[in-house]
Parts: structure tokens; C-alpha cells; sequence
């Protein structure tokens, strides 16, 4: 089942897969989204409450999407390549083109650190035999 996120302002609502988010990106006051396929949209919402309604609306949005410092929150799935001395990280577009983000270093660092984790499978069970 699809999830999406609705975002809504006095003169308009707009309902987002959560699967085509490839980021946010804080502006002051102001929030731009880019989608997978390359549209954008910029709200006159921060981005802490566009955290909070992805909180509230979508369950387990933080699986998906990750705030990666003041200023983006992430997809997680869209994610090509993480270069810490760089501070740069690639997103993939649905086109195959790569989008890149310049992070600070603690942020990047933070979010190299999680993916790792999640790619760890747990440990299995020992099993004893007599």
C-alpha cells in the first residue's frame, strides 16, 4: 500500500508518495521539496513542521526518511553515495541522474554510521546440539 504525505497551505494541498521524496531542503522560513522525478515544490513551511507531519501522518516515516542536519531531511533509498571529506552526498533521480547535496561533515558522518547499521544483519541464534 502506498503511503503519502499531505501538505497543505491556505491556497493549496499536496498529496506525495513518500516513496518519490528525494529531499527536503530548509530555507529559512521556507521549504523545497524535490521529488524523484525532478519536480519541485517550495512551501511557506519549516522544515522542523514538515517533520512533525510526517511524524503524525505517516507511520514509520523514519524508516524512509531522515533528518540529515538543520537543513534536509532525507531519503534514505535514494541514497548512491555517501563522501565524508567531500561532504558531498549523492541521491539517484528516477532517471538515473545523480543529485548532489553538500553536507557538513557530523550530519554525513551520523547518517553513514545508521545506514551501516541497518545493513547489519542480527546475529542468529546459536543452536546446541547434545
Amino acid at each position: 500500500m502506498e503511503r503519502y504525505l499531505i501538505i497543505k497551505t491556505r491556497d493549496e494541498l499536496l498529496r506525495i508518495k513518500i516513496g518519490q521524496i528525494l529531499y527536503f531542503e530548509a530555507d529559512r522560513n521556507y521549504t523545497k521539496l524535490l521529488l524523484s522525478n525532478g519536480i519541485q515544490f517550495t512551501f511557506a513551511i519549516n522544515i522542523g513542521k514538515i517533520e512533525e507531519l510526517l511524524e503524525t501522518q505517516v507511520a514509520g516515516s523514519n524508516a524512509i526518511l531522515m533528518r540529515v542536519g538543520k537543513s534536509h531531511i532525507i531519503n534514505k533509498n535514494h541514497i548512491l553515495q555517501i563522501n565524508l571529506p567531500k561532504q558531498k552526498l549523492l541521491l539517484l533521480m528516477q532517471d538515473g541522474k545523480p543529485k548532489e547535496l553538500v553536507i557538513s561533515k557530523d550530519p554525513l558522518k551520523i547518517l553513514k554510521e545508521t545506514l551501516e547499521k541497518e545493513m547489519r544483519k542480527p546475529e542468529e541464534p546459536k543452536v546446541v546440539t547434545e
